[in-house]
Order: structure tokens, then sequence, then C-alpha cells
């Protein structure tokens, strides 16, 4: 390509990271690539004293970033993949999903103390409706407040707003460079993550062969193969934020594994199963557990919790 490439990015620091990250990939692939970096605010940057599903959920951190790619103001976007809505604006594709880094949620706590060994009624952050449901299902005696901003200031808000730990995903913690602060990373067992967490989302415009020749090299098969069968599985519950939904796949040879699940707000109701298949047939295998979890009762559930949300 002649002309710059223009990454569009939210700016946080984990934003930026991700977005320097493709960047140098990108250089990695060839070093002629004039590339720079247009961060963008979102409403989700906007609007911090409201729970996200209060305010619309998935597509908050996305849509005015796929505006500027839409409009030709950027020519790729850089998103975290669990922040991207199950349908994806007419006229734009993702491009690539590089590999995924760790997908699992971590435990930061005031005193290094692991969930089970938070003393009852203590103080957990976080806004996540997913996070919130089975932490609840883990230790129902604790009492769960919510907890917006970027990575960095829910870690402030930690010791500033009286709270004993926050749960946050892995994935950004490693990427700033606080590992050193994890105290426990959450079993999938006790913490499913969201569909797509740990992995990057590199969008683009459909149409565009300069583009998708550029970014094809930072695609990861296998992250992509997982992802389009999580993806698949929120696409056929048509999940966003309002609702606790999780999904986690995972390849052995050629069967993709995926777990998923359903939950009540208060973690009192959680519907989980477990389905495999060929690693080929990734949306198929998600629309099956979707359609598995619907059987036993998943429907049932996502409609209370959007009745009492309107």
């Amino acid at each position: 390509m002649n002309k710059p490439i223009k990454i569009g990015t939210r700016g946080s620091k984990l934003a930026l990271w991700q977005a320097n990250w493709v960047k140098s990939a990108l250089n990695a692939v060839d070093p002629s690539y004039a590339v720079e970096l247009v961060p963008i605010k979102t409403k989700g940057d906007k609007i911090l004293d409201v729970p996200l599903a209060k305010v619309g959920g998935k597509g908050l951190f996305v849509k005015e970033i796929e505006d500027a790619l839409l409009n030709g103001r950027i020519d790729l976007a850089v998103h975290s993949m669990k922040d991207m809505p199950a349908d994806i604006p007419s006229g734009l594709c993702i491009g690539a999903i590089p590999e995924r880094e760790n997908p699992q949620d971590v435990l930061i706590s005031k005193k290094e103390q692991r969930l089970s060994e938070l003393k009852p009624q203590a103080k957990v952050g976080t806004s996540s409706l997913r996070r919130k449901a089975q932490l609840l299902r883990a230790r129902p005696d604790l009492v769960i407040l919510p907890l917006r901003g970027n990575l960095d200031t829910r870690l402030k808000k930690l010791e500033t707003e009286n709270l004993d730990a926050v749960v946050l995903a892995a994935a950004g913690v490693k990427r700033l460079g606080l590992e050193d602060r994890i105290t426990e990373y959450l079993d999938k067992e006790i913490m499913l993550p969201a569909v797509g967490q740990g992995a990057l989302c590199v969008e683009i415009r459909q149409k565009d062969p300069e583009v998708e020749a550029a970014v094809l090299p930072l695609d990861h098969r296998q992250t992509r193969t997982i992802v389009t069968a999580e993806r698949a599985f929120l696409h056929r519950l048509e999940g966003g934020c309002q609702i606790p939904i999780a999904a986690f796949g995972d390849i052995s040879e050629d069967t993709l594994t995926l777990s998923g699940l359903v939950a009540s707000i208060d973690g009192t109701t959680i519907i989980k199963e477990t389905f495999s298949g060929e690693k080929d047939s990734a949306e198929k295998i998600g629309t099956a557990l979707a359609d598995l979890l619907i059987s036993k009762g998943a429907k049932a559930i996502m409609d209370q919790i959007e009745h009492f949300n309107l």
C-alpha cells in the first residue's frame, strides 16, 4: 500500500497497546507500511457513571469506530473481540483475529486473598453481569458493586472505593504488564469467560483488497475457528451485555469443544452445557450449543431479564 494505513482505536491505555501491537505486526510483515493510529472516543468511553447494561450493552465501544471505518476516515479498526456485537454492520467484516491471549478472568484483591478466602460480605467490583452471576453462584455471600472505567481506573478504584477485590480479564492485565497484581486466575469451572475474551478483532471494509491482504498474515486459524464458534453461540442467543452469557471453546486434534452458559443475574439459576464436533463445523457447533441451552430453559431466563430491564 502506498498510502498510510490508518488504524482506528479507542484512546485507553489498553486499546492503544492493542492498536500498537497490530501496527508492529503489520510492519513485521512489511516494513514499508506507513501505519498511523487514530484514537476515537466511543459512547462507552463517555458514559462512565451508568452500568453498561443500562445504556445499551454491546456496541458501545465500537460504533463510532465502525462509523469512521465505513466513511473512510480510517482503514481498519482494532477492538477487543469481547466488545463486538454478534452482528457486524453491512459493508464491514472481520479481516483478522490474531492469536488469543489468556481468555480467563482474574481476581485482584487488596489483601491477596483468593476468591475462597474473601470474608463474608466482602465487596467485589465488576460491571459485568456475566461475572456478577458466576461470582454469586460461587459465593452468594459476596456484595457485588458496579465498577466502570478503563483498566487503570478500575485498579485505582480497588484502593479508593472501599473494595476488597475486583475481577478483570487476564488478557488486559497481562498486556499492560500488570501480571504481578493478579491474585488468582479464576478457573473456567467457576468463571466461564466472555465470548471472544482475550482475542483481538481487526475489522476492515468488505471489498477492500489492499487492506484485506495487509491484515491476512495476522490471522491465527485456530483462534479464528474457536471465536467463530463462540460468536455463533452468541448470535443464536441474540445476547448483549444485558444478559449473563459466557462461552469458551477449545480444540484438541480435530475436535472443537464449546462450553456455554446463560445465567440469571443473581446467579441462582445457571444453565451450562458443552457441545463437541469437528473443528471445521465451528458455526454449527456454536448454534447447536445455543439451541441445547434454549431447550433447557435459557430463553425463559433471558426473557425474564429483558422484561425486568424494560
